[in-house]
């Protein structure tokens, strides 16, 4: 059995219902995100979790235990919001210890867990300081050391980052990672910024009006999406529309010209149209061999991204973005040039009809 189980969980407000029916099945010390937009439920789910939400119908178990009814104070969860929630009149050590002088510990465990937080989170020596007198990136550290300090078996984090700058983001959500695997605690972490998700998770559930569209490993969700829009959301994406030629061979047409795909199309009938998506990444300028499909058009837009080069190529209707890694060397296209753009069959996804 998993260490956390969601069973047929929902929540309504009102008559509006923002969680439909949402199972969910996680190992322990996993770390799994829920990725989604604002208002998609991801943070609906996780306070449902923590017990700050009630559930209107279905079931939390944790480590075995039925909790969808109990106190946040019997779930032994710690949870790390986005704003921090620092008591800015106790300090640094007085806020970490909270936890533990409300459970009725005595003073001298509480200062050597503070202590122990203290290190872990590479802050010994501010102890004494107010959350004032920290930087976010601290702050955010401090919160963290308070939730784990009282030694939960799950840690939730709501958006922990989100209100950093981008280089003090990338550092504390790779300590965060690191942390939780140190510590082995199952973790389930809610962003809207895929890269996060992509990079720390061991699993994400891609959510989308309510409901899971999609639950898997990066790589499957990156590589393999179910839904239309777990593509779109996920990474960057060419969106193109498709005539199905043979379903069986796998043949297909893209504004007019032949293409394959290894992708299943048995649900599909001859001359049905559909969805198809190739990533930017996918796309090499020049023609292909005999297992590549080749689709020609005329560059229509050439942009410098530092790292990557993004070449934008016009078919008759459609377009396509490609990405060429930055090389000095590098000759580019020009513009109203014509150019042909290859790709591996398997490549081409082909989206189902949701």
């Amino acid at each position: 059995m998993s260490f956390i189980e969601i069973s047929h969980l929902r929540k309504s407000f009102g008559a509006n219902t923002v969680v439909h029916d949402f199972d969910l099945s996680i190992d322990k010390g996993e770390f799994v995100s829920f990725l989604g937009p604002s208002g998609c439920g991801k943070t609906t789910i996780l306070r449902m979790i923590a017990g700050f939400e009630t559930a209107s119908a279905g079931a939390i178990q944790i480590g075995g235990t039925e909790v969808t009814h109990l106190p946040p104070s019997r779930r032994k969860v710690g949870m790390v919001f986005q704003a921090y929630a620092l008591f800015p009149n106790l300090t640094v050590a007085g806020n970490i210890g909270f936890g533990l002088k409300i459970a009725g510990k005595d003073k001298g465990e509480i200062d050597a867990r503070v202590a122990e937080m203290l290190e872990l989170i590479k802050l010994p020596d501010l102890g004494s300081r107010y959350p004032y007198q920290l930087s976010g990136g601290q702050q955010q550290r401090v919160a963290l050391a308070r939730a784990l300090a009282v030694k939960p078996e799950v840690l939730l984090l709501d958006e922990p980052l989100s209100a950093l700058d981008a280089k003090i983001r990338v550092s504390l959500r790779e300590e965060i990672r690191a942390l939780q695997r140190d510590l082995g605690i199952t973790t389930v972490f809610v962003t809207h910024d895929q890269e996060e998700a992509l990079s720390i998770s061991d699993r994400i559930v891609v959510m989308n009006e309510g409901r899971a569209d999609q639950i898997g490993t990066p790589s499957d969700i990156y590589n393999n999406p179910a839904t239309r829009f777990v593509a779109s959301f996920v990474g960057t994406l060419n969106l193109l529309e498709a005539r199905v030629v043979d379903p069986a061979a796998g043949r297909l047409s893209i504004d007019g010209q032949p293409v394959m795909t290894t992708r299943d199309l048995s649900a599909f009938g001859i001359a049905d149209e559909t969805t198809v998506a190739l990533r930017p990444e996918a796309l090499t300028l020049g023609d292909g061999n005999g297992d590549r499909n080749t689709l020609s058009g005329t560059v229509e837009e050439v942009a410098f991204l530092g790292a990557v080069i993004r070449v934008r190529v016009r078919l008759s209707e459609a377009r396509l973005s490609l990405d060429l890694f930055n090389d000095p060397a590098l000759q580019l296209p020009r513009i109203g040039a014509p150019a042909a753009i290859s790709f591996k069959r398997e490549d081409l996804l082909v989206m189902d009809r949701r």
